[in-house]
C-alpha cells in the first residue's frame, strides 16, 4: 500500500489537475458563450459561435463534475464545509450551469428572432456567471472563510453571501471572467473566418492584456494587503482532524512557499508571460499558438493560489485552527489508494477521447456550412 502521506500529496496534485482541466477546457466554451450576444452580429454568426463549441461543451464540463466528485471523495471535510457554508454561491453557479444545456438545445427549435435572442442571453448567463463566482471563491479562499468546527467536527459557517463580494474577491472574479473571455476569443480566432474572426481578434487582444495586468495587480494585492496563514504541529500522516494542529496568521505568509523555493515563481511569471504571448500571437494571426498560450496562462493562474496556499485548502478567518489543510481533511488511506488506481485507468481514457474528439471535429466554421446544415446544427 502506498504511504498515506504520499497519497495525500498525489490527491492534491490530482485535484489541481482537474481544476486546471476545467478552467482550460470548459473555459473556452464559457468564453465563447460570454461573447455570444456581443460578438455575433446576426443569427448566422451566433450559430457559428455556438456550433464551434457545441460538440465539446458537455464533455468539457465533465472536468467540473469530476473535480467536485474528487473533492467529495478525497477531501470530505472540504466538501462538507464549502458546499454547506457557500450554499448560495454554489446554488447560483448550478442554476447558471443548468441554463447552458437548455439554451444549447432549445435555441434552434424556433426560428423567431426574439426566441433565439432570449436563449442567447441565457447562454451568456450560463457561461459568464460560473467563472465570476469561481474567481470570487478563490479570492475568498486566499483571505480565509469564516467557519469553525465543534468538538464533533461539525462545521458552522458564520459569514454571508454578500460578504463574499468584497473588493479582493470581486477583483479575482474579474480576473477569472477576463481570462475566460481571452481564451474563448482565441478559440474563435481558430475556428471562424471573416468579420467574426476579426472581431474576436480585437476582443482577444484587449482581454489578454487585461488578464496579464489584472493578475499582476491581484498578486501585488496579496503581497501587500492579504494576511496569510501558517500551520504548525502538523502530522502529515495523521488522521483527518484539523483541530489537532496550530495555525497563526502573518503578513506575506502566502509568499513563503515562493521564498523557500524560488523556482515556484515560474508559475505566476508564466501566467503573465503566456498571456502577453497570446496577445502577440493574435496580433500576428497565429490562432493555434494563441490558444496554446491562453491555455498555459489559465493553467498557471489557477495553479498560483494553490501553490501559494500549500498545504492549506480552505483557511478559516474566524477560527484559524479550524483551517483545512491537505494533511488533515482527507479520506482514509484505503479510499485514496483505490481512487488513485481508478484514476490511473480512466484519466488517460478521458484524455485520449477528448483529443480524438477535437481532432475529428476541427476546422473552420463558415456561414455557408451553417446554411448547408441548417437542420442538423444548433
Amino acid at each position: 500500500m502506498i504511504d498515506y502521506e504520499i497519497l495525500k500529496v498525489i490527491w492534491w496534485l490530482f485535484v489541481g489537475v482537474l481544476l486546471v482541466g476545467f478552467a482550460v477546457m470548459d473555459g473556452q466554451d464559457m468564453g465563447v458563450g460570454s461573447l455570444l450576444p456581443f460578438l455575433g452580429k446576426n443569427d448566422t454568426e451566433r450559430r457559428i459561435m455556438i456550433n464551434s463549441v457545441a460538440p465539446h461543451w458537455d464533455g468539457n464540463q465533465v472536468w467540473l463534475l469530476t473535480g467536485g466528485g474528487a473533492i467529495f471523495a478525497a477531501w470530505p471535510l472540504v466538501y462538507a464545509t464549502a458546499f454547506s457554508g457557500l450554499y448560495w454561491a454554489l446554488f447560483i453557479v448550478l442554476s447558471a450551469l443548468i441554463l447552458r444545456p437548455v439554451a444549447f438545445d432549445y435555441r434552434s427549435r424556433v426560428s423567431a428572432q426574439k426566441w433565439r435572442s432570449s436563449w442567447d442571453w441565457a447562454l451568456f448567463i450560463g457561461s459568464a456567471v460560473p467563472p465570476i463566482i469561481f474567481g470570487v471563491a478563490f479570492g475568498n479562499m486566499l483571505q480565509g472563510v469564516p467557519f469553525h468546527f465543534d468538538e464533533t467536527l461539525r462545521s458552522t459557517y458564520t459569514g454571508s453571501f454578500w460578504a463574499l463580494l468584497n473588493p479582493f474577491g470581486l477583483l479575482c472574479g474579474v480576473v477569472s471572467i477576463v481570462m475566460t473571455v481571452f481564451h474563448g476569443a482565441n478559440y474563435l480566432l481558430l475556428r471562424t473566418t471573416g468579420q467574426l474572426q476579426a472581431r474576436a481578434r480585437r476582443v482577444g487582444i484587449v482581454a489578454g492584456a487585461l488578464t496579464a495586468l489584472l493578475f499582476a495587480v491581484s498578486g501585488l494585492w496579496v503581497y501587500v494587503g492579504i494576511t496569510g496563514y501558517v500551520a504548525g504541529n502538523v502530522n502529515p500522516a495523521g488522521v483527518a482532524n484539523p483541530l489537532l494542529k496550530t495555525v497563526t496568521t502573518a503578513e506575506g505568509a502566502w509568499f513563503t512557499n515562493f521564498m523557500n523555493y524560488p523556482a515556484l515563481f515560474a508559475v505566476p511569471a508564466l501566467a503573465i508571460l503566456a498571456a502577453i504571448l497570446g496577445v502577440l500571437c493574435q496580433y500576428v494571426w497565429k490562432p493555434m499558438a494563441a490558444v496554446l498560450s491562453s491555455s498555459l496562462s489559465i493553467a498557471c493562474i489557477v495553479l498560483t493560489p494553490l501553490v501559494a496556499m500549500f498545504p492549506f485548502i480552505l483557511p478559516s478567518s474566524s477560527h484559524p485552527v479550524s483551517s483545512l489543510t491537505m494533511w488533515d481533511c482527507t479520506s482514509s488511506q484505503l479510499t485514496l489508494q483505490v481512487m488513485f488506481i481508478v484514476t490511473l485507468i480512466f484519466l488517460p481514457i478521458v484524455l485520449i477521447y477528448t483529443s480524438w474528439a477535437y481532432k475529428v471535429m476541427s476546422g473552420k466554421l463558415t456561414a455557408s456550412y451553417i446554411k448547408e446544415n441548417d437542420k442538423s446544427l444548433y
